[in-house]
């Protein structure tokens, strides 16, 4: 089995910092041709001058998630430049508020889904359009440990990464049997500029809970997610499909 992406194409969506960034290098160290999507021009634009920089090959394509026209015209234009799609990485996400349930805005609460819930089924959607074509492809759906178990304070973002855990197991049963594997990611807490934010909202004394929270008594660090996304797309996965994995530090295991 190999970890081996020559002559694939992987999309990353949310791929101007953090997880995103993280999972389309190491998608292009391994050989992959990468299209780096995000709202953020500016840092999507960085991601793929840093694939460059190691050799890489990397397009951006703008698109916020949201938007139907939006996600379309992504992955048409993904299969314009590059004639295929092999690998698609759902990440573009927003963390919503931290209050209690009982005090959360509607407005809020719809945003957080769009964007988490409606934008990685509409991406999901056009990528399996292409790939059920190819008769190939893995998807994976960045949730979180917040899609498997309860997360206090914020319900919008719970609810949101429940429904990607329940769309992947889905897609996964729906296309097992057409050469297409669908599964999800779901990191605890991880060093990136979102959860930093969040960490500037709740305080010190919360984020230290946190971390005390995950048994080995860390957060997740960028590089070990994208090590296990780019592994679910591998040959080395062929036989997992429908799977929501915790990359957790054990957390779920409590």
């Amino acid at each position: 089995m190999t970890q081996d992406f020559k002559g694939k194409v992987a999309l990353i969506t949310g791929a101007a910092s953090g997880l995103g960034r993280a999972t389309a290098l190491l998608f292009a160290e391994k050989g992959a041709k990468v299209v780096v999507s995000d709202v953020a021009v500016e840092g999507g634009h960085e991601t793929v001058s840093m694939i460059q920089a190691i050799g890489g090959e990397a397009t951006f394509i703008v698109c916020d998630v949201a938007n139907e026209a939006s996600v379309i015209e992504l992955i048409t234009k993904t299969v314009e430049v590059y004639g295929r799609l092999d690998c698609g990485i759902n990440n573009a996400g927003i963390g919503g508020l931290w209050t209690a349930t009982h005090k959360y805005p509607t407005d809020n609460f719809e945003k957080v889904m769009a964007i988490n819930t409606t934008g990685v089924f509409m991406c999901m959607r056009e990528e399996l359009k292409v790939m059920t074509q190819q008769g190939s492809g893995a998807i994976v759906n960045v949730a979180s440990v917040a899609g498997l178990s309860g997360f206090p304070n914020n319900v919008a973002y719970a609810a949101s990464k429940h429904a990607v855990v329940g769309m992947t197991k889905s897609a996964g049963l729906e296309y097992a049997k057409k050469g297409i594997r669908v599964n999800a990611a779901c990191p605890v807490f991880t060093i990136t500029p979102m959860v930093t934010g969040m960490f500037d909202v709740i305080g010190d004394e919360m984020k230290d809970k946190l971390e005390a929270s995950i048994p080995m008594k860390r957060f997740g660090k960028p590089q070990e997610i994208a090590e296990a996304i780019v592994w679910l797309c591998s040959d080395s996965a062929s036989f997992i499909t429908g799977h929501a994995l915790p990359i957790d530090g054990g957390m779920v295991a409590g």
